[in-house]
Formats: structure tokens, sequence, C-alpha cells
């Protein structure tokens, strides 16, 4: 099974007119991935034309999940109309929003957060990678081709690269779903969201879980798994080397004092019964000694 996406997953794609929304759909297509729209106010009723599939552009999120039954939105749109368009789809109650763009001003990403409480449409992101449940769906711009085939392992990251370079380094044994929350400060999908979801699947048989410095996310998903994941759960934090008091990356990524470091965070995770490895490779080799 899959968490979040699965082969019968509509999705449409706002900004796919521009250059990077042309892209990445290209790429989604590829992949097997159901688009069935794009959305840009200002070319309503067009379509355009990945390699002989054609995809219609409605006006609006809420014509598009009205013609064509689309449940997930994916939002290429440049950081000064994110915003807008993040709350276009919580409006149109979309089931989920995966939001691609970053530089995202912090007061709009926490507005949109705050939009989407309570209501019914699932937020992943800002400034993620997305998600992808191989063999079938892919939303975002994760390379499809690292590990096409799924499998038993549950993937949640705050760091794109860090989810590439895992997938690529368990392929063989491969992925239920990966999911990319993002590294901004104010974030929809937490981990705690994905290791519920993991622990809730069936045929996720371990989780691997990517951190980083900066905040206590980490800290409070040690907590939740010490109370309430029974599945191993093999852990990396990026950041050992980072200098105190500095952004490294992500927005979220900044240390002050003792609060947010990486030790600190491998020491909850470890604490709640978690394996930590010092670097991806290790975690990746954790993981295979957890799943035989």
């Amino acid at each position: 099974m899959s968490i979040f996406l699965n082969e019968n997953s509509k999705v449409i794609v706002q900004g796919m007119t521009g250059s990077e929304g042309r892209k990445h759909t290209q790429r989604m297509l590829a992949s097997g991935t159901a688009v069935v729209g794009g959305v840009n106010p200002s070319k309503a009723g067009q379509s355009v034309d990945f390699d002989g599939t054609s995809v219609p552009v409605f006006g609006s999120v809420a014509e598009a999940v009205k013609d064509t039954g689309a449940d997930v939105s994916v939002v290429f749109v440049p950081p000064k109309f994110a915003k807008d368009a993040v709350m276009e789809a919580l409006d149109a109650e979309i089931g989920m929003c995966v939001v691609i763009t970053e530089g995202i001003p912090v007061h709009d990403s926490t507005s949109f957060y705050a939009h989407s409480q309570g209501g019914s449409t699932r937020l992943v992101g800002p400034n993620c990678p997305g998600l992808i449940s191989p063999g079938r769906s892919n939303v975002g711009i994760i390379p499809a081709t690292i590990a096409p085939n799924p499998g038993r392992i549950g993937l949640v990251s705050k760091s794109g690269t860090l989810t590439y370079q895992m997938m690529y380094e368990l392929r063989d044994i491969g992925f239920s779903t990966a999911v990319g929350i993002g590294g901004d400060p104010v974030v929809g999908t937490t981990h705690i969201d994905c290791l519920q979801a993991f622990q809730d699947d069936p045929e996720t048989e371990a989780i691997v879980m990517i951190g980083e410095i900066g905040g206590d996310a980490e800290e409070r998903a040690a907590d939740f798994i010490r109370a309430n994941v029974t599945k191993p759960v093999v852990g990396y934090v990026a950041g050992f080397t980072a200098p105190e008091g500095k952004t490294m990356g992500h927005a979220g990524a900044i240390v002050s004092g003792s609060a947010g470091t990486a030790q600190a965070k491998k020491e909850a995770l470890e604490a709640a019964g978690v394996r930590v490895g010092k670097t991806p490779s290790e975690t990746a080799r954790l993981m295979r000694e957890v799943v035989g």
C-alpha cells in the first residue's frame, strides 16, 4: 500500500504553463501520474501537449476539481503568488495540496497554514520535493527513476536531496511512499503525521526519518515514536558540523545555543529506540539490518 498518494490520485498542477511547471508535469506524466489538468486564470480553456498527452488548463482550482474530480494539487507558482495559489486550493477543499515553491515568506506560509487548520485539505510543504509512491504516482520533483519499484520502507524527510540519496541507496528494497515535508519554519504535514500514517499502513514494515538542525520537530517526533510507533524506525539528522547561529540551507535549519542541535536530536531519537546513523550511507546500512 501507500500513504496519501496512490494510482487513483488525480493531480492538477497550479503553474503548469510556466517553465518549471511544464518540466515537472512532463516528468510526472512519464512516471505514471494521472495529471488531469493545470490551473492558470489567464490561459483558461487552452491545453498543453506533453508528448502526445493533452492536458487542459482551467481558470481556477475549483473549476478543475469540478470538471476532473482532482483530489491532489501541486503548486509550482512563484513565491510572490504562492500564498494566493495555496489559499485557492484550500478554499476548493481539494484533498491534498503539495507546495513545491521555495522562498515563500514565513508570514505567507503562516497565513495559509492557519487557513488549512480544521479544513479537509492535507497541506504538504512548502519548500519540499513532494511525495512519491513508486509505481503508483509521483507528485513534485522527486526523480521516479532513483527507486522505481514499490517496497516495504516508508520515508519522511525534511531534505529533498537526502530523500533522493536514501531512496537510491535502498532502491533494491523499495518504498511504500517517500514524503518530503520541507525544511521551512512552518510546514503543513509533519514527521509525526507521516509516522502515524506509516504505522497504520500494513505494508510498510520499517520507517526512515530524516531530520536536520533547528527547531524541535525531531524531539517531538521522538516522543511520538516512543508512545505510538511499534515498527522499527531508523533516523538521520543533518547538520552535525553546522556553526551556531547560522542558517543552513533551509530557513528552519538554524541553531541557537544548545537548542536544535544535531546531537540533541540524535540523543532524543535514540532514547526513543530509533537507530540513528552518522551519515546517510550508514543510515541506509542500519535499515538493511532492520528489514533483513
